[in-house]
């Protein structure tokens, strides 16, 4: 992995979005986390995100773009957790899954309470749009970065693409 994949080498930014300060972590060039606090008792140092990815964020939140492609490194995570993250890639924007469905993606259908512990461990929310489950019935289900925050991407994302498409 090299030493840009050493704890050593973590920066952070901070991008002021509608829902507050979002805490950008990097491994070199790489996203590696997203938080909605500050990271504490960590070796990170300031510094500053990609400006493609700052962008990026901008037109996200403005309801402009839907899809990220600033690449990441998970720093942490199992293989079944990895693959509930790629998983999450495939919903589109505006739309919304069930954690059943994401079980199916990752070929474990009955693993529905292992995929929502994965979903709250997600290291990099928004990007990757864990935001975007929920339970099977239609309600909102949890989210680690709190209700409220996933019903605003929800709705932000709703109507972004509602706007575009009438």
């Amino acid at each position: 992995m090299g030493s840009e994949g050493s704890k050593s080498s973590l920066c952070y930014d901070i991008f002021d979005s509608p829902l507050g300060p979002l805490y950008l972590i990097f491994s070199g060039r790489l996203l590696s986390g997203i938080s909605f606090s500050k990271p504490l008792n960590t070796p990170f140092k300031k510094g500053a995100a990609q400006e493609s990815f700052i962008i990026e964020l901008r037109s996200y939140f403005s309801g402009t773009n839907s899809e990220f492609r600033q690449e990441i490194r998970f720093l942490t995570g199992t293989d079944f957790e990895k693959k509930v993250w790629s998983a999450l890639r495939k919903i589109p924007f505006g739309e919304t899954r069930s954690y059943k469905w994401i079980a199916g993606k990752v070929g474990n259908p009955s693993a529905v309470r292992a995929v929502g512990r994965a979903l709250s461990k997600n290291p990099v929310p928004i990007v990757i749009p864990c935001h975007r489950v929920i339970e099977s019935d239609g309600s909102i289900g949890g989210y680690s970065s709190g209700v409220d925050r996933k019903i605003r991407l929800l709705e932000m994302e709703y109507y972004a693409k509602l706007n575009k498409s009438g």
